[in-house]
Parts: C-alpha cells; sequence; structure tokens
C-alpha cells in the first residue's frame, strides 16, 4: 500500500511513510470490510461517516510538516486512523468528534495500540478546542464551506491548518499557515470529503 499508492504518488517524507507502514488500517475499519482496508479508497465505518483513503491521509498528514514536539488538533476523529498517524509524527494530538458513537469506539483502538499522546472529546469541533489553544498544526478531516474561524484563531505562530474548503460534493484541500502574525492560504488539490457539520461548518438547514 504506502510504495505503490503514496510513495509512487509523491509522498516522499519518511517519518510520514514510516507510521504509514506502521499504523495496521484493517484495524480501524468494520469487521466486514477488512478484506478490502488496503484499498486505495475510503471505507464506510458507521454513522455516515468514512475512513479517508490512504493517499489522501498521507498527504494531509505530509502537508502537515509535523515536528515531534508539535501539538496538533484533529477535527473529525472518525474511526481514529488518521489520529495514529498524527500520534506517531507529534507530541500530542487532541480529536474532536461529533459522532457520540464513533468517538470511544476510536479511543479504545488508539489505547489498545498504546497511544498515550491523545485526547478525544466529543463535540462541535468547527469551535476547535480553545482551552488546549493554541496548536502548531490543524487538520480538519470534513469538508468545510468556509475555515471556521475559531480554528484560524487557534492556529499558533508558525502553525499549519489542512482543511478540505467547497461544496458538500467536492472540496479544495486547502493549506493555511500563519506566519509574522499573518494568515496565507494555498490551494493544495480538490478532494471529496463527508460535509463537516457544526456551528461553524455546514449547519442543518444549509443541508437541506
Amino acid at each position: 500500500m504506502v510504495q505503490e499508492q503514496i510513495a509512487s504518488r509523491g509522498i516522499k517524507d519518511s517519518r510520514v511513510l514510516a507510521a504509514m507502514e506502521k499504523v495496521p488500517r484493517h484495524l480501524f475499519v468494520p469487521e466486514e470490510m477488512r478484506d478490502r482496508a488496503y484499498e486505495d479508497s475510503p471505507l464506510p465505518i458507521g454513522g455516515g461517516q468514512t475512513i479517508s483513503q490512504p493517499y489522501m491521509v498521507a498527504w494531509m498528514t505530509d502537508l502537515l510538516h509535523l515536528k515531534e514536539s508539535d501539538r496538533v488538533l484533529e477535527v473529525g476523529t472518525g474511526s481514529g486512523y488518521q489520529a495514529a498517524i498524527l500520534c506517531e509524527l507529534a507530541a500530542h494530538v487532541y480529536s474532536i468528534e461529533k459522532n457520540p458513537e464513533l468517538a470511544p469506539r476510536a479511543e479504545r483502538m488508539l489505547r489498545s495500540r498504546g497511544y498515550v499522546n491523545i485526547s478525544i472529546r466529543v463535540g462541535d469541533g468547527t469551535k476547535g478546542w480553545p482551552e488546549e489553544a493554541p496548536f502548531d498544526a490543524i487538520m480538519v478531516t470534513a469538508g468545510a464551506p468556509s475555515v471556521p474561524q475559531p480554528l484560524l484563531d487557534q492556529l499558533d505562530e508558525g502553525g499549519r491548518l489542512a482543511i478540505p474548503v467547497g461544496s458538500k460534493t467536492m472540496q479544495m484541500l486547502t493549506l493555511i499557515t500563519r506566519k509574522d502574525g499573518k494568515l496565507q492560504a494555498k490551494q493544495e488539490g480538490s478532494c471529496v470529503f463527508v460535509p463537516l457539520i457544526g456551528r461553524f461548518g455546514w449547519q442543518k438547514k444549509r443541508m437541506l
């Protein structure tokens, strides 16, 4: 998977590739779908959510240029797979999941794999985690209509924010950096994620 789907498509960071090699993706997908765990495609995990395709996980992780000392906010815990990759690369991961059934399941899996450098809570990820801010890096694993202002406010100097922005059916993966107090945005490429639901994301009345 790593060589054929990820390295061959331009992901060269040795730490990212090593993390992708180490974390067993099949443990984070439903048991009935484990024979498809290493396909280069997203898979349903319940609750209307998906586990992202391996290349997308690697791509978004690569964009953040994580250091071992970084504190990372993840919006959208989902299965916990992306969180596991982040735990391999950063000092501590703070992950928010809106689905009260997915969050404990992901936490159990992560703890069983020995990850102690992660905090998970159920809530509105578009509001961030203000009491733990600022963050060196923020990753949003759902498509937003615009970048939530609270996440921008919680990005530290030198911080990086990776987020899909666009419609409910197509987004542009956007990398935002804070340099000298100013925010700079760069569009990295098109992608498709499930909608980011929340106060500063897609709201139910806007989903109709």
